[in-house]
């Protein structure tokens, strides 16, 4: 986004500051340090962007945890951290930001993933809370649509990052191997995703849900 001309704000929570400040000088960006997590997070995140951007006209919500268990050895704490992370952030923080942050003919992408689609073994909650990111795309999707807004979520299959680099490596390579390519993806995959869904030419596409997965789900 940035080389198409867009100024980045790279949202992150204060305690790692550090990787976030990084990519934001190396772009020409600027930082904004929130955990979403925090209920007060959605009032400081829109006063910042109001005050100093004006507002905003993209949205890409990436935040994300997995806390995985079988559904037998979930804690209610592990099951909360991930909906509330994965999901309930992603509700506060747009309501704030349609209330006035967020510009008429705005962009909003959320990120699901195949396990919200397909479910996934000893990911209940992570699944749970991915595929009610699927419903809340389309549901928000038809309720922002009169002000030229759309909303899309892209849902990657298994991509190499730090968060799937913590898996067990058995794990990670059965995630390799589901995919049709046999072989992880790369975050630009979905950066690349990301970017159209932003651009003018994807502005007839909204409430639709974007699969990067290497044909992990070919036909479904």
């Amino acid at each position: 986004m940035a080389a198409e001309g867009a100024h980045v704000v790279c949202l992150d929570r204060p305690e790692d500051d550090g990787p976030a400040s990084q990519i934001a000088r190396k772009i020409g960006g600027s930082v904004l340090l929130a955990d979403v997590s925090d209920p007060e997070a959605p009032g400081s995140i829109a006063r910042a962007l109001k005050e100093q951007h004006g507002g905003v006209d993209i949205v890409v919500h990436n935040a994300g945890v997995t806390r995985d268990k079988t559904l037998a050895r979930m804690k209610q704490a592990l099951w909360d951290q991930a909906i509330d992370i994965n999901l309930a952030a992603v509700e506060r923080i747009t309501a704030e930001l349609l209330k006035g942050t967020l510009r008429d003919g705005g962009r909003v992408v959320n990120l699901s993933s195949i396990a919200g689609i397909a479910g996934n073994v000893g990911q209940t909650n992570y699944a749970a809370s991915k595929s009610g990111v699927v419903g809340l795309t389309k549901f928000l999707a038809k309720q922002v649509a009169d002000r030229g807004i759309t909303v899309n979520a892209i849902a990657p299959g298994f991509i190499e990052t730090r968060l799937t680099a913590a898996i067990p490596v058995v794990i990670r390579e059965a995630g390799r191997r589901m995919s049709a390519l046999g072989q992880g993806g790369q975050p630009e995959d979905v950066g690349q995703a990301i970017n159209f869904l932003c651009t003018p030419a994807a502005a007839g596409v909204t409430g639709n849900i974007i699969r990067v997965c290497g044909g992990a789900l070919i036909g479904a």
